[in-house]
């Protein structure tokens, strides 16, 4: 059921910020590389609201990563379908339909985003951006899971970086805005309203099915600690980039409602074409750092079911599988459409991943882990 075991010699890196890293690669590009989720999820609630909002997707977020990381570590269950069979019993497919569905669907966003960019960038057809995605992706899932940590941890390291420079920027070009409207807005209906607290919760099942993308790191964990202290941790790593991000656009929250791309309207306030290209590379790399880490998922789990026929997954099929899944994503929604597949798919497949995954794993799944002391 699986493809390795415990690194019990792992550094505290690996052991407790690495998980972490890995969550926030597989979430930014389907959450908030652009701001606009950001928006439709969190701006109605108000500047406080937002970040209220905010917290408490982090928390659920924390509480999924930490009873799935120990869970798994238990079972040395390193990949979803290992894990799913733990938590789910014979249903465990039902995870994998859903899981795949929303890779076609957050690898047709990402395609079309390549796109733009792209040609925003290097005046190139938009298909040849989306081409460039896959083919980066597909090579960086040659080099399997050692190679693939590398450049999780560099690409989130100079996300981090960018973002962090683009809020501290914002705070000095705009500051005085953000501070009004922090100061002069109210929560939204109240301190005390449910309407942030639905927004947090629902924005942590839009991408709560990202996290068994992240089971490949369990390995690294040798005692119950380490996996509750890194799902802890992984919450915060994964969402302060959107904090910032949030903070930095509440210089114009009246006007950036109707906005398409947040991130361009603010960096175009910024007057500084060198650090546009700076954060447009940035979003890039969120793009391959997304698809890196849900493909890899795949991979991982078509190694498990090699390793059980005693028999090693070709290297060059791990790149195979993943520029297929792309090129039927890109075909996905050209022939369906990308607002629709967006539009059907996210609300749909949030619901279903809260039931077959969330619901069972805080009930059945945490008394599995509190069982076994």
């Amino acid at each position: 059921m699986t493809t390795g075991g415990a690194h019990t010699a792992s550094g505290w890196f690996q052991r407790y910020l690495l998980p972490g890293f890995v969550f926030q690669a597989a979430v930014i590009a389907g959450g908030y590389a652009t701001g606009r989720e950001l928006v439709e999820f969190f701006l109605p609630a108000g500047p406080w609201g937002g970040l209220l909002g905010m917290a408490v997707s982090m928390l659920v977020w924390s509480a999924v990563l930490m009873v799935s990381f120990e869970l798994a570590r238990i079972h040395r269950a390193y990949d979803y379908r290992a894990f799913f069979k733990v938590l789910l019993g014979r249903g465990w497919f039902a995870f994998e339909i859903g899981y795949l569905l929303l890779i076609l669907v957050i690898m047709a966003v990402m395609g079309a985003a390549a796109g733009e960019i792209a040609q925003s960038l290097f005046g190139i057809p938009k298909l040849a951006g989306s081409l460039a995605m896959i083919a980066a992706t597909g090579a960086l899932l040659f080099f399997g899971t050692a190679g693939i940590e590398r450049f999780l941890v560099a690409s989130v390291g100079y996300l981090y970086l960018v973002y962090f420079v683009f809020v501290a920027w914002s705070l000095f070009a705009f500051g005085d805005r953000i501070e009004a409207n922090f100061a002069s807005v109210p929560v939204e209906g109240g301190w005390f309203t449910t309407s942030w607290f639905t927004a947090g919760v629902t924005y942590a099942g839009y991408n709560v099915a990202t996290i068994p993308a992240v089971l490949f790191c369990v390995r690294h964990f040798a005692r119950r600690r380490e996996a509750l202290v890194a799902g802890a941790l992984a919450g915060p790593l994964g969402m302060l980039p959107g904090i910032v991000f949030y903070i930095a656009m509440m210089g114009y929250y009246h006007e950036i409602a109707d906005v398409a791309l947040p991130s361009a309207f603010l960096l175009a306030r910024l007057h500084a074409p060198w650090f546009e290209w700076a954060f447009q590379i940035a979003v890039m790399l969120t793009l391959v750092d997304t698809g890196v880490a849900l493909l890899h998922a795949v991979n991982e789990r078509v190694a498990a079911a090699w390793a059980e026929r005693q028999r090693p997954m070709p290297r060059s099929l791990r790149p195979a599988l993943a520029i297929g899944v792309m090129l039927l994503a890109v075909y996905a929604a050209t022939a369906v459409g990308l607002v629709d597949l967006i539009a059907r798919g996210y609300g749909t497949l949030t619901w279903f991943f809260l039931a077959i995954y969330v619901l069972p794993l805080l009930t059945w799944g945490l008394w599995l882990v509190l069982r076994r002391q």
